[in-house]
């Protein structure tokens, strides 16, 4: 496995004395999530997930996706949150930012749903001008505003171009039994698969909620679950030596002494969906009761022409947790016999040397500048090392929670603009609600 975790950087931050301190609280929290005992165990079904998912149902998904692969060119997957995120990680990990734009034998993969603008509906709509499309459209109930305006217009889309042969083109990943979508699949033989009961929609990128989008980009599930159920056997099982429930540690004991912001930090651009999915999953799992770091993300060297002057001097209220891509490559800066840029000395070198050499700098810098890094290395961008990252992140998020004292897989708060929302567009069963904020925004205004 090419995943390391290193403290090399924390020793003016957290001591062996601090570790300690928190070993019994960490222990208790760990134990938890192993027995399946806590608060919330009800949606700790992604635990075992790596050995026990429906083997019926994950070939049907690796056969959808030969389909989708072989009749379309565009496939559109329409979700918000846990459903689309995870999936768009796990492409643009393995394939890179750049999936669309390549030549390849996949179709393009376009998300839609994760927003209500009508500019992005449009300009996805101008895409499939004139080439062959499928849609799966991710929802649990079936009733999100954002996914469910988009599905009913991308649905009408594809009707008026196929005609009866448009539930064909269409797959729903819902719930087994009720919510929204479940019924039309049954009505219009729309194929479908089934959102797990007991994972949430943050943890479940490895369910059939992340599994048809990334099969559809050609990446390789059973690498990708070799890779989770190694991480799996590494940090499910044992409670020492076990880097998944240090880095709970370093992050609380870190909060504890006044940081309470996380900054997940990459050297490359294919991990900025994957700093998007971290991003929600610590989110929405620890920011309640008052409680919490917020997670924010930046991508190296990019960040550093925009965000390193506060990082290095701003206030210190924040961590780093850097994830290090450390792949090698074949480019070899050239000498210019010129060298009107002045970077001859870099001639020879490969643009990963400079790029490793740019993170250490950095990681140097930021600890001087009193901001504590975790380091963290990958040296391949492979399906099994997402799958394996993506348990890692998962286990240490809910021992992380516990050790906050919270609960770490629901989302209370969520609902709150929602329930504003439904009112001003006079969604019935609001009647009062509309009333209330109607009467609200009138004193706002006066």
């Amino acid at each position: 496995m090419a995943f390391s975790l290193s403290d090399r950087y924390l020793g003016q931050y957290v001591s062996k004395f601090d570790l300690a301190a928190v070993e019994n609280e960490a222990k208790h929290a760990f134990e938890l999530v192993k027995n399946k005992n806590g608060e919330g165990s009800d949606f700790l079904g992604w635990v075992n997930l790596p050995y026990d998912h429906d083997m019926v149902e994950y070939e049907r998904i690796k056969k959808a996706a030969k389909k989708i692969q072989q009749t379309c060119d565009v496939f559109l997957v329409i979700g918000i949150g846990g459903s689309y995120l995870g999936a768009r990680a796990a492409i643009e990990f393995v394939k890179g930012n750049l999936y669309n734009d390549k030549k390849k034998d996949t179709p393009d993969i376009y998300f839609v749903g994760n927003d209500i603008s009508s500019s992005h509906m449009r300009d996805v709509m101008d895409i499939c001008e004139g080439r062959d499309v499928c849609i799966n459209v991710i929802s649990k109930s079936g009733t999100t505003t954002e996914p469910g305006v988009a599905f009913r217009v991308l649905r009408s889309m594809l009707e008026k171009k196929y005609c009866k042969g448009a539930n064909e083109r269409i797959f729903v990943t819902t719930d087994s039994k009720k919510g929204a979508l479940r019924p039309q699949a049954e009505e219009f033989n729309y194929e479908s698969f089934v959102v797990p009961d007991d994972i949430g929609g943050r943890y479940s990128v490895l369910s059939a909620v992340g599994l048809l989008p990334i099969a559809v980009a050609g990446i390789d599930l059973d690498e990708m679950f070799e890779g989770a159920r190694a991480a799996a056997e590494k940090y499910s099982k044992n409670f020492y030596n076990n880097d998944s429930v240090k880095y709970a540690c370093l992050r609380n004991i870190l909060l504890r002494k006044g940081k309470c912001i996380e900054l997940l930090a990459s050297n490359d651009p294919s991990m900025t969906m994957f700093c998007e999915w971290w991003k929600q999953l610590f989110g929405e799992s620890e920011g309640k009761d008052g409680k919490g770091l917020y997670p924010a993300s930046v991508i190296y060297s990019t960040d550093l022409h925009s965000l390193g002057q506060y990082i290095q001097e701003g206030q210190r209220t924040l961590f780093e947790t850097v994830i290090n891509v450390n792949v090698e490559d074949d480019f070899v800066i050239e000498s210019d016999d010129v060298n009107a840029d002045g970077l001859n000395f870099l001639a020879g070198k490969t643009i990963n040397y400079v790029n490793q050499q740019a993170v250490l700098g950095t990681a140097l810098a930021h600890t001087d500048g009193n901001v504590p890094n975790i380091a963290m290395e990958i040296t391949s961008r492979s399906a099994y090392e997402f799958g394996y990252l993506v348990y890692f992140f998962e286990f240490a998020c809910a021992v992380s929670g516990y050790m906050l004292g919270i609960n770490p897989f629901n989302q209370p708060g969520v609902e709150a603009y929602k329930k504003n929302m439904f009112a001003l567009l006079g969604k019935p069963g609001y009647e009062q609600a509309t009333k209330d904020i109607t009467e609200r925004l009138e004193k706002l205004a006066k």
